[in-house]
């Protein structure tokens, strides 16, 4: 059973957000576009792994993207799959052209036949997370729990190359649709030393619920203060901001499109950037519009939950407004 699906990171949402309701001269703007566009290209690369590895989850536990706590810091894995066996953690990363493991000098670099670039050895980031995993569960009381990791390689046509160790690095290096044999292999190997006794159900839910979500201030990198988002309703057609409210429903001065619920998409960007509340008064400045009533109206229709002590709105779900 997967337990926690991958959903739309947080801070891409706020990227896409934010993005939306900047104005073109806004000095970090080309930076934001660039680092939205990295953690798309990531996002889709972790969803083509998760195809191939979806298998598994008929028989065992299965996370998509979890954070927990540990020792007071925020640790992020790509996908934890739990069987009777073992745990494995499988770090997807989506690098394209000539990818290369230099097991001597402990170096990772990519290559796009032009420019060399250097990055985190995977390998060691691997490993850490392995660590911080077990020390999680040895203060949970989960202990003597075996956990292997595998690094996906999303972009089947990417070319892995080795100098050093080729065989250390072909045990846990794949493209994304190889790594279910190899988990597949793993897990014959232990089944002929033990047969396995893990409660993989009651491990996952102990993880469950200790899940964190993988949050953070991006706004605060790239100085964005409240004051530099635009107002305003998007047109679901053209993009425009700027929509008018006319006859119960909104117009597009752009456009001419009319769109009954176009004030969703606000409100959404409202809570990923601004507040996890809003009131009467702030709701007719952002939305752009006059009438008390009619702020009220969308606000009672939009999912969300009137605090009557506090005179304000909230989500009904906070969740995804952190």
């Amino acid at each position: 059973m997967i337990l926690k699906n991958r959903t739309k990171p947080i801070v891409l949402e706020k990227l896409d957000a934010a993005i939306g309701r900047l104005p073109t001269n806004f000095p970090a703007l080309s930076d934001m576009q660039s680092e939205a566009a990295t953690r798309y290209k990531g996002y889709i690369g972790e969803q083509k792994v998760d195809y191939h590895l979806e298998q598994f989850a008929r028989e065992y536990t299965m996370f998509q993207g979890i954070c927990l706590q540990v020792d007071g810091k925020t640790v992020q894995f790509d996908t934890v799959l739990i069987t009777k066996q073992a745990i494995y953690l499988i770090e997807i990363k989506n690098f394209s052209d000539k990818i290369t493991f230099d097991t001597i000098l402990h170096q990772f670099t990519r290559s796009d036949g032009q420019k060399e670039t250097g990055f985190r050895d995977p390998l060691i980031q691997a490993e850490n997370q392995k660590n911080k995993l077990q020390q999680w569960l040895r203060a949970h009381h989960l202990i003597n729990i075996p956990i292997y990791y595998f690094i996906a390689i999303s972009d089947p046509s990417t070319i892995i190359d080795v100098i050093g160790d080729q065989e250390a690095v072909s045990k846990v290096v794949a493209h994304g649709e190889h790594i279910p044999r190899k988990i597949i292999q793993k897990e014959e190997v232990l089944r002929k030393k033990a047969p396995g006794s893990f409660n993989h159900s009651k491990i996952g839910q102990a993880i469950l619920g200790a899940c964190k979500a993988h949050d953070f201030d991006i706004l605060s990198r790239y100085g964005v203060k409240k004051r530099h988002l635009l107002t305003g309703v998007h047109c679901p057609a053209c993009g425009k901001l700027g929509m008018e409210r006319l006859y119960g429903t909104w117009q597009c001065k752009a456009c001419s499109k009319r769109a009954k619920l176009a004030h969703l998409r606000a409100f959404s960007d409202y809570f990923l950037l601004i507040s996890p509340w809003i009131n009467n008064k702030e709701c007719m400045r952002y939305l752009r519009i006059q009438s008390r009533n009619v702020a009220t109206r969308l606000m009672k229709t939009s999912n969300m939950k009137y605090q009557k002590e506090y005179k304000r709105w909230i989500k009904a779900d906070r969740r995804r407004a952190l």
